[in-house]
């Protein structure tokens, strides 16, 4: 999952940056409005942390922009101010929560997770495909009932194509939501990883869930 930090205190956002790569997310950052919107414009986001005080543009001016512009990605507000007006009018603006400053880290990821779990439009916190299940929260992952162990980021590819289950995803579209402008990757990555995938999701199963669609990319779907 890629997230778009938009914070202006460089400290706090190299922090939240450095903790949240530490979860498994990829994560850019912005230091105001203005420069948000252009990390918004030239990638796709599964969620925005933005600050309610910014120079250029703030924060609700930025989530009306992107609202108006049609941009429904979740948005996380951050701010100081604790008021319940501010609070309305972050939320009115089309924030989907506010989290009021100071906070504790593990609120913070607790909320992202109930976000990116919107954004899958999953009612619960498991995915399921088959009798492959995924459960958001605790990143345990079984198949036929047998757990299985991944990586950080072989973690992030699996979600990425059970929340996108019967869709074709590019090489391209694959690498651009899973990995951040810091990282270089090289050009056979995603296949790398995805054969890693296969050997532990699909080998030792009769029914095939991971699928080459030749010139196109890879879908993961029940055969």
């Amino acid at each position: 999952m890629r997230i778009l930090i938009a914070e202006d205190d460089r400290d706090l956002n190299r922090l939240l940056k450095k903790r949240l790569k530490s979860e498994g997310y990829s994560v850019d950052s912005a230091f105001d409005g203005l420069e948000a919107i252009d990390y918004l414009q030239s990638a796709d986001y599964d969620l925005l942390i933005a600050d309610v005080m910014m120079p250029r543009l703030d924060g609700v001016s930025l989530v009306d922009k992107l609202r108006a512009d049609g941009k429904m990605l979740p948005i996380l507000f951050l701010s100081a101010k604790d008021a319940i007006e501010d609070r309305v009018k972050g939320l009115d603006a089309g924030a989907d929560d506010y989290l009021i400053k100071p906070f504790a880290y593990e609120e913070l990821l607790a909320r992202i997770r109930v976000l990116l779990r919107k954004t899958a439009a999953a009612k619960t916190n498991i995915l399921k495909v088959e009798d492959l299940t995924l459960d958001l929260d605790s990143h345990l992952v079984k198949r036929g009932g047998k757990k299985i162990e991944l990586s950080g980021k072989e973690f992030n590819i699996l979600r990425y194509l059970m929340i996108n289950e019967g869709i074709v995803l590019s090489r391209e579209k694959l690498e651009e939501h899973l990995w951040d402008y810091d990282y270089v990757t090289s050009s056979n990555v995603i296949d790398v990883y995805i054969r890693y995938l296969r050997r532990k999701i699909d080998d030792d199963f009769d029914i095939k869930l991971i699928h080459t669609v030749r010139g196109s990319g890879y879908v993961l779907k029940r055969e």
